[in-house]
């Protein structure tokens, strides 16, 4: 049998933990405002936003970087916030669907998304949204061939693709202008 001492009220307090006394402040630049966080240096970027920030519209799915629901701009290049730790994004530059929603520039693609039945259960739709957008302000744009392999990291389970297709046949050119 095993006894366990517990100090007397006054006693030495337990020592810190591991992940608490590596600990240290993040800052970073979150949708256009400054912001930091006290967390471990392997905190994911999608559970600050998450638990930290409030920030739902990133979504956890496969949490391993393969479905794209967590979708964020990171320096503005699409980038999975599950495989994001928060040593890799101190003083960077972090935009979420939150930003980007409210963006004139995002409009057409949540237009199309609605028109071409692209929305079912929504789940995955900030992720869609983020990847089309940044497709969709690339100069020159992609075809929509090319548009479809980019986002082949973005998974539905919902639509069957077909309506998520037809917006992006909608807003990207069948092939390059020359």
């Amino acid at each position: 049998m095993t006894t366990t001492h517990i100090p007397e009220h006054g006693g030495k307090p337990p020592a810190a933990s591991a992940k608490e006394a590596s600990a240290s402040v993040l800052q970073l630049n979150l949708n256009g405002q400054p912001v930091s966080a006290s967390c471990s240096p392997d905190t994911r970027l999608l559970t600050l936003l998450r638990e930290h920030w409030h920030l739902t519209g990133a979504k956890p799915g496969c949490e391993v970087g393969r479905c794209g629901a967590c979708m964020v701009w990171l320096n503005g290049e699409p980038v999975n916030a599950c495989l994001l730790m928060a040593y890799q994004i101190q003083g960077q530059t972090v935009r979420t669907i939150e930003s980007v929603a409210q963006d004139s520039a995002s409009e057409p693609v949540r237009d199309a998304l609605a028109r071409c039945g692209g929305v079912q259960c929504g789940y995955c739709t900030s992720g869609m949204v983020m990847s089309m957008s940044w497709l969709h302000q690339q100069q020159p744009r992609p075809t929509a061939a090319e548009a479809e392999a980019q986002m082949c990291g973005n998974l539905c389970r919902c639509t069957g693709y077909g309506g998520i297709r037809r917006a992006v046949q909608e807003l990207f050119p069948a092939e390059k202008s020359a």
